[in-house]
């Protein structure tokens, strides 16, 4: 039997429409770490069709607004794995929205380039 997918169904929704919602990641990199997820099951973020990355892209806005007022990050990453190899554990497209705060890592220089980090400082 296969253990069903975490992210079909909208159940603790931060934010939500038709097509994509907002929830809490289960296990944050920082405070406010937000998933934005695409109603539809799709393992692949580059199959999504036009109108789910338009509601992605909305929700991360409201998202962003949100964490902006309760909890004033100093900065933000965004990110997406695309298959296993890129650090996908969750077959099911969606999108990190993660708030950055000045003294979370020693040299945040390189950001999202950390995912391979020995190039992450250039």
């Amino acid at each position: 039997m296969e253990t069903p997918c975490p992210f079909c169904g909208t159940a603790g929704a931060l934010l939500a429409d038709t097509l994509a919602y907002v929830r809490l990641d289960t296990s944050p990199v920082n405070p406010g770490h937000l998933l934005i997820i695409p109603v539809r099951h799709e393992a692949s973020f580059f199959a999504l069709n036009p109108a789910e990355l338009d509601a992605i892209w909305d929700l991360v806005a409201e998202a962003k607004a949100v964490l902006d007022a309760k909890y004033h990050p100093d900065g933000y990453n965004l990110g997406v794995n695309v298959g296993e190899v890129a650090g996908q554990t969750i077959a099911h497209a969606h999108l990190h929205l993660i708030p950055r705060y000045r003294g979370d890592v020693p040299n945040p220089r390189g950001g999202v380039r950390g995912v391979i980090p020995a190039k992450q400082q250039y």
